[in-house]
């Protein structure tokens, strides 16, 4: 089953020898073909549907962020030491919407690494102001010495299966933020010491009040909002008796095959909006509209 999966595929060659190399880094802000990625506040400039890159400048070395080789070519982003953290506006979304899953994997690299950059100016040990290190890749204090690198945040998201005897159904839940009429799997942060399937588990019986008895895993995908590493699961459940958890969810319901189908074809009567073809929320509908299938 091929799905598609949202900023995942990026082109880049992500050349991690060169980020501790000075003389190699160097070689490669001198070649004359070098790129820079256009993305001021964040906003990536986009022509013909794909990233726009213009050719570097000439910009100090802690500005500079490596992405890594596209097509032979040295590309690189900048580093601005006055940027505030990154907001996720509707423009931007619908501006992504419009890339390929593997530019807008590229995007994601680039933006995940900058507003780290943007929110972690201070060295969590000492206090004292850190300074971009490897190529961008790191923070160094040269106060306490202390190295500090970009975090990724685990996050299950998860659609609960239910089978009644007469045909399978999935959970869906809805938050007081989304779109009229949107509906999405469920998600939460996967908590420190606990596994992929623990995670979810507890996410939905806190969520939902619905117990996993198993848990099989999908796909996953880097969710530069910013910087989550989205694991897609569909989990079997016992029953469908819903308890709703209102600080977390506004609406859950079951929904048919014929349900999902209509959402994720934009049916004018589908009964919910699905999430846009990018999240991977999904990709979680498609891979289980297509188990459903016959054949």
């Amino acid at each position: 089953m091929s799905l598609y999966v949202g900023f995942t595929g990026s082109r880049l060659d992500r050349i991690e020898p060169a980020r501790q190399d000075p003389n190699a880094l160097a070689a490669l802000v001198a070649d004359p073909r070098a790129l820079l990625l256009d993305m001021p506040d964040y906003v990536p400039e986009v022509a013909d549907c794909a990233l726009a890159w213009r050719p570097l400048t000439p910009l100090p070395a802690h500005e500079l962020l490596l992405l890594g080789m596209i097509d032979g070519i040295p590309r690189f982003a900048q580093i601005d030491p006055n940027a505030v953290a990154a907001r996720r506006t509707p423009e931007l979304m619908q501006l992504l919407d419009g890339l390929s899953a593997g530019e807008a994997g590229t995007y994601a690299a680039a933006r995940s690494v900058l507003d780290w950059h943007a929110r972690h100016r201070f060295c969590a040990n000492c206090g004292a102001m850190s300074r971009p290190h490897h190529a961008g890749w790191a923070r160094h204090c040269e106060q306490c010495g202390t190295e500090h690198y970009p975090r990724t945040d685990p996050v299950a998201i998860m659609l609960a299966e239910y089978d009644d005897g007469v045909e399978k159904r999935v959970l869906i839940g809805r938050q007081a933020t989304f779109p009229e009429g949107r509906y999405s799997a469920l998600a939460g942060f996967i908590e420190v010491g606990e596994s992929i399937e623990e995670a979810v588990a507890r996410e939905l019986h806190e969520e939902a009040g619905v117990v996993a008895t198993t848990v099989r895993y999908i796909a996953s995908q880097p969710w530069p909002f910013p910087s989550q590493l989205m694991v897609a699961c569909i989990a079997t459940v016992a029953d469908d008796v819903i308890t709703l958890d209102m600080a977390e969810l506004e609406d859950a319901r079951w929904a048919t095959r014929a349900d999902v189908a209509a959402a994720l074809a934009e049916a004018p009567d589908a009964p919910f909006r699905a999430p846009p073809r990018y999240a991977i929320a999904n990709t979680l509908f498609q891979a289980w509209l297509a188990e459903q299938s016959p054949g």
